[in-house]
């Protein structure tokens, strides 16, 4: 159960000392004792200076996306860490029910796209409450350190999962089943653009114009992800140095669709290339030990085809799946009413083996799972599941470090 401000006072926790000891209760924060430092949600390794201006700013942020303060738990650790906890059990990883809990209050958004015609579009999609909500829940940590160290950083984050989510909340893209992929040549060769000064036309025509595209999902992810970032520096933050750092990784060697991903991602794979193992991904980073079912909006996640059969058909190794929120992945080729619930995803991928390749189709050949059978796919395939512990999520663009690029193959 959680604590009042003034009992967190009188029991000598939260933040110690005169003013961060008044912040504490004005702010109404749930305090717990130095030391207690919870390694779940979002933590902040900051300098003091940094540290101290913390919680009133991160009030403020939750006082805006209507948050109920009581909901978070800040503790700090000995050394100055500080911690942001959702309210919830320790033992409780899930963010696919969020959405559904009455006492977070969740709320959809609606948010405006360009059209490659210069109209707008307005899709409804996951809130930057929701994701904030998720970050803070416990299964995974979200650090923050360095440039990084302040809600701002914390902000940006959220509205950049918030973009990406938007842009695959609803495609109508072609599924190969198999065959050649298909571009619109007008502006792309296979996938690389035909003008790479002509990279953002390009992407908005794959989103914009999806009847022309027969891509599968790993590049339809890719596609969602190039998009997604570059738009929201471009013109929803309106960061020129922050745009043309994503373009120059994009571009770095000249096939901007190529290593989005770090190359580790695939290391289960029987080809995998050990060298490559460092070579960092151009917009994500790998997480590694996530619960099966914590998931953050904007996360990219894979279920793996164990079938040693079907897993042979070209496109059904396994599903390239974006969380877009509200308990739903996305639906690439809308064969699904637009998005799947984690247990339709686990039954798109477990159903391969028995002929399901299309869910309308070949609905008859379908195998009844139970609850128990859910329990079991959600499992690492080593245990005997489908879900990879693996989430790849964006960088925190202009507020940290960026991992190097390894060496183009052509570069001498």
């Amino acid at each position: 159960m959680s604590r009042s401000p003034c009992q967190t006072a009188r029991a000598g926790g939260g933040v110690r000392g005169g003013v961060r000891a008044w912040l504490m209760l004005c702010l109404g924060w749930v305090g717990l004792p130095v030391g207690a430092l919870a390694a779940d949600g979002l933590v902040f390794d900051c300098r003091p200076a940094q540290a101290a201006e913390l919680p009133r700013a991160m009030a403020s942020y939750l006082r805006e996306l209507g948050i109920d303060r009581s909901l978070v738990v800040q503790t700090r650790s000995a050394d100055g860490v500080l911690a942001f906890t959702l309210d919830t059990a320790a033992s409780d990883t899930d963010t696919l029910t969020l959405a559904r809990r009455a006492r977070l209050q969740i709320r959809e958004a609606r948010v405006a796209l360009p059209t490659s015609q210069g109209k707008v579009r307005h899709v409804k999609t996951v809130s930057r409450q929701e994701i904030l909500l998720a970050l803070m829940q416990h299964g995974r940590q979200t650090r923050f350190s360095g440039a990084a160290c302040n809600i701002a950083a914390l902000r940006e984050h959220v509205a950049l999962r918030q973009n990406i989510v938007a842009w695959v909340d609803e495609l109508h893209w072609i599924w190969p089943n198999g065959g050649s992929a298909t571009w619109n040549t007008a502006l792309w060769d296979k996938g690389t653009p035909r003008r790479l000064d002509r990279l953002d036309a390009a992407l908005l025509d794959a989103m914009s114009h999806q009847s022309r595209y027969a891509i599968g999902c790993y590049t339809a992810a890719k596609l969602g992800f190039a998009q997604g970032v570059l738009d929201f520096y471009q013109r929803v933050l309106k960061s020129p140095a922050q745009a043309a750092l994503v373009r120059e990784r994009l571009l770095h060697d000249a096939d901007p669709l190529v290593g989005i991903e770090p190359a580790a991602t695939w290391a289960f794979e029987a080809d995998f290339d050990p060298a490559t193992r460092e070579h960092a991904g151009k917009l994500l980073s790998l997480r590694h030990g996530v619960p099966a079912n914590n998931f953050v909006p904007g996360d990219w996640a894979y279920l793996l085809n164990t079938d040693p059969v079907s897993s042979q058909e070209t496109g059904y190794e396994g599903s390239n799946a974006i969380y877009i929120g509200r308990g739903q992945f996305v639906d690439f080729y809308d064969d699904n009413r637009h998005s799947y619930t984690y247990e339709e995803k686990l039954d798109e991928v477990y159903q391969w083996r028995h002929g399901v390749f299309s869910r309308s189709r070949d609905a008859a050949r379908a195998q009844p799972l139970t609850p128990a059978d859910y329990n079991r796919l959600s499992a690492t395939p080593e245990q005997g599941g489908l879900l990879l512990d693996i989430r790849l999520t964006p960088f925190l663009f202009g507020h940290e470090v960026l991992p190097p690029l390894p060496k183009p193959a052509s570069a001498p």
